[in-house]
């Protein structure tokens, strides 16, 4: 294994071909912020509107990257996508995040969608992490209160999935047109997780810690299927399972996702705990959610596989998910699972002549077509953080 190889190939990846792509690509330079949808081949829809989830991942990458080199030009992003979030985004009236505003930054949906305020929370922290920013800290220890407040489920524990702009019930639930429109989601719920992690990481607050360990504890007692090792996707207020539905891309990037909470979080009983679950979560992937060309299947059900398309993010997730299961046990199967992901995205996955990852290819390995490029889902999320946890997890230092 030629590990200075592979760091040399994740470091150009990252540098040459994904962010290049969002800075020179994505700036609106006539309406601010970024543009919130271009097409597979490059036609941008300047009218597009933009979405709270790109911008906040867009937030993060940056300020991720910046971390691991520091240069001036991932800083003028980070700060550009915090500055739209801050003026743009924010609902002065009742606090938190508008979920959707138009190419000119007038709010368009104003619900408060819960994964996506949680997606402020995670770029703000790794904001404060890069840049060292007391009001970004301060505007996530505030958007935090909030979810505790009003998304908090205190009698089954857990968080509503979406409430009106006031914060107020609301029918209009669903994250997307993909998802059942019920009370609680393992998405939204892997996602709130992720972003107290990040944020217990620059606040060590008694509140978050109490927060932070009881959703790792809801996600094992919940979410996690008793009877397989892997996530139920849809559930109503009382954890009752809605649909049985598998996601072989939520099960790895959760496998990884709860082992770092854990860790964060400190607790070696909870540690400990959640190290099995995480292991057998890979191993269920590794077993049951990898095509002979080693890329993972987008969905499946208890008769077999029901989507044999893979999209981009499963894969980088696969990456960080099977690398982070040979850390912790030092099996080679593991490590043979993340190159195999990254030999994959490598071959099928990134658009050599447009830059970036296509949104994925069919069972032939042919991109999917009439998919986009940048839209309020395609962000540079999934597949800078893949490269960066690798990076991180190889011992790659700024050249800086």
């Amino acid at each position: 294994m030629d590990y200075l190889q592979w760091k040399e190939e994740l470091q150009s990846e990252l540098q040459q071909n994904i962010l290049r792509f969002w800075i020179e690509h994505t700036v609106d330079a006539e309406h601010g912020g970024f543009i919130g949808e271009i097409d597979g081949e490059m036609m941008v829809n300047s009218r597009a509107d933009k979405g709270l989830v790109l911008n906040a991942r867009i937030l993060w990458s940056f300020a991720a990257a910046y971390r691991l080199y520091p240069e001036p030009a991932y800083k003028a992003i980070a700060d550009l996508a915090y500055a739209y979030l801050k003026d743009r985004f924010t609902d002065r009236e009742h606090g938190g995040l508008f979920w959707s505003v138009d190419y000119a930054g007038q709010p368009v949906e104003t619900k408060k969608q819960v994964y996506g305020q949680a997606f402020y929370i995670y770029a703000l922290a790794e904001y404060d992490r890069a840049f060292g920013s007391e009001e970004a800290l301060a505007i996530a220890i505030r958007i935090y209160r909030l979810l505790e407040r009003h998304a908090y489920d205190p009698r089954h524990k857990g968080y509503i999935e979406a409430l009106a702009r006031d914060w107020q019930p609301t029918d209009k639930l669903s994250l997307s047109d993909k998802d059942l429109n019920v009370k609680k989601s393992m998405n939204t719920h892997l996602h709130v997780l992720e972003a107290y992690t990040n944020l217990y990481r620059v606040w060590k607050s008694e509140e978050l810690r109490s927060s932070l360990q009881e959703l790792i504890e809801v996600t094992l007692d919940h979410i996690i299927d008793p009877e397989h090792p892997r996530f139920q996707l849809f559930f109503d207020d009382n954890w009752q399972i809605q649909g049985h539905h598998i996601s072989y891309g939520h099960d790895i990037e959760g496998s990884w996702l709860l082992y770092e909470a854990a860790e964060v979080l400190g607790e070696s009983g909870v540690l400990e705990r959640v190290r099995g679950a995480a292991l057998a979560m890979a191993e269920a992937v590794l077993a049951e959610g990898i095509d002979q060309d080693g890329g993972i299947w987008n969905e499946a059900d208890a008769s077999g596989v029901t989507d044999a398309n893979k999209d981009w993010w499963p894969q980088a997730e696969a990456m960080v998910g099977f690398y982070n299961a040979y850390q912790l046990t030092g099996s080679d199967k593991y490590l043979q699972a993340a190159r195999q992901s990254w030999t994959f995205i490598q071959t099928y996955i990134v658009d050599k002549e447009g830059g970036e990852w296509h949104w994925g290819v069919d069972p032939s390995g042919k991109p999917l077509a009439g998919q986009p490029k940048v839209s309020p889902w395609k962000c540079p999320y999934h597949n800078s953080r893949a490269c960066i946890e690798l990076l991180e997890r190889l011992g790659a230092r700024s050249a800086h």
